[in-house]
């Protein structure tokens, strides 16, 4: 079959040929159909191709602010086409920016919005919104994230766009969590939920609520409802084409729900799962070595995870969080474990067996104390812990605390109604 000639061939496709082996060559041909005059559909269809490639090569090359300025220059193309697919196509590039370019991924949202403002494109101006209070989300602004949805849900609670208020809904309940204002994250949460069973809720949207949801049940310690959740979640982030980085969180928790219900166990069978298995690499790791410690109650070795796998399970603050718990609750099981045979023990010899501090282990001994994990007391003096017998009640005694506080009652009864009378006998006609 003959090749045939290279100006024979589509601008577009000689460009998507160039765009591996020549970028610089692929960039020059979309910029060449993006600057011609589109003559009919075909046209401007090809236009809103290469305006998303070139988006994309920039993306892979790293040109956050060619980027941003290919996002500027399209404002002309923009005017020609269908309001819907302006803002489809602007949140497009502008999910391109790297992470290590938030800060201009955002004055470019801004800039956006300013220009929809303009141009009094309503659809866009929200869109974009929307998207500026995700990326405050990801940037941690969180309560500058919070009064962007108040505005946002005033406005679309009047349109009765569902689906965004879903959204804003969503992004609410994310920000309020991440504050530790759980009431608010529950109620935006249960609104976001209540709007989506009323429509035809997106499977990705759905994925999402589901996975807010465990997290606040996870915050709750109701970590079997919480593991439910994240399954939705890990099973409908899973359907895209693409491997989607929420996924791999909703797995995290996942695992990080049967740690937390000390069923380590079970963490190695779902690691072997089929949609797992895009997924592995150090993340899996972590936490595959955190249920090793926990099953092996050891401090040690939950030290030495926290240490080599730092990136991976203390930048996910809900992870984080928890971890924290777990790691209180292995160092009070190791103290119990060794202070239990002993009725008076030296603080010191205790600290050198868990592998802490001196300070760290008469704080956690203290609390534990006052919380009557055991009874017993701490003797500075002497450096040491003194191991009580936990007190046995005695049934007699309370029945006498208890007849006594009844006798109490009555005689503060008969003594009320005593000064009554007396007040009213006396008193001045």
């Amino acid at each position: 079959m003959a090749i045939p000639p290279a100006e024979q061939i589509p601008l577009i496709d000689q460009a998507a040929a160039e765009s591996s082996s020549n970028p610089s060559k692929a960039e020059e041909i979309y910029r060449q159909i993006l600057d011609s005059k589109a003559q009919d559909e075909d046209g401007l269809r090809d236009q809103e191709t290469a305006l998303v490639k070139l988006g994309a090569l920039y993306r892979d090359q790293g040109k956050a602010k060619e980027l941003a300025q290919l996002v500027t220059d399209s404002r002309t193309f923009m005017s020609q086409i269908a309001k819907a697919k302006t803002a489809k196509l602007i949140r497009t590039l502008i999910d391109y920016f790297p992470a290590s370019a938030r800060d201009l991924q955002m004055q470019v949202t801004n800039d956006n919005i300013a220009w929809a403002r303009e141009e009094k494109r309503v659809f866009l101006r929200q869109s974009l919104e929307i998207k500026l209070v995700g990326l405050q989300i990801d940037a941690e602004n969180y309560r500058q994230a919070l009064t962007m949805t108040e505005g946002l849900l005033k406005e679309l609670k009047q349109l009765d766009d569902k689906i965004i208020l879903t959204e804003v809904f969503l992004l609410e309940s994310r920000a309020a969590h991440a504050i530790q204002n759980l009431p608010r994250a529950k109620a935006a949460l249960t609104s976001a939920r209540t709007t989506a069973n009323s429509i035809y809720c997106p499977p990705l949207l759905q994925a999402q609520l589901d996975l807010q949801s465990g997290a606040v049940h996870a915050d709750d310690k109701d970590y079997k409802t919480a593991y439910s959740y994240f399954f939705e979640a890990f099973e409908g982030l899973g359907q895209n084409d693409e491997k989607d980085p929420r996924a791999l969180r909703a797995l995290k928790y996942m695992l990080l729900c049967k740690i937390m219900l000390n069923l380590p166990d079970d963490v190695p069978p779902l690691l072997l799962l089929k949609s797992a298995a895009p997924h592995a690499g150090r993340d899996l790791e972590a936490m595959k070595a955190t249920a090793k410690a926990l099953k092996e109650r050891s401090l040690d070795l939950f030290k030495k995870a926290l240490k080599e796998y730092h990136e991976q399970l203390q930048q996910d603050p809900l992870i984080r969080t928890h971890l924290s718990s777990l790691y209180d609750t292995l160092l009070e099981q190791n103290l119990i474990r060794v202070v239990e045979p002993y009725s008076s023990v030296e603080l010191s010899w205790i600290a050198s067996e868990v592998g802490q501090t001196l300070q760290v282990v008469e704080e956690k001994l203290s609390q534990m104390i006052l919380d009557q994990v055991f009874f017993g007391v701490l003797n500075e003096s002497e450096g040491t812990l003194e191991v009580y017998d936990e007190p046995v009640e005695d049934p007699l005694q309370k029945t006498a605390l208890d007849t006594i506080k009844q006798m109490g009652d009555v005689v503060k009864s008969l003594y009320d109604k005593v000064s009554t009378h007396m007040g009213c006998e006396f008193s001045p006609s």
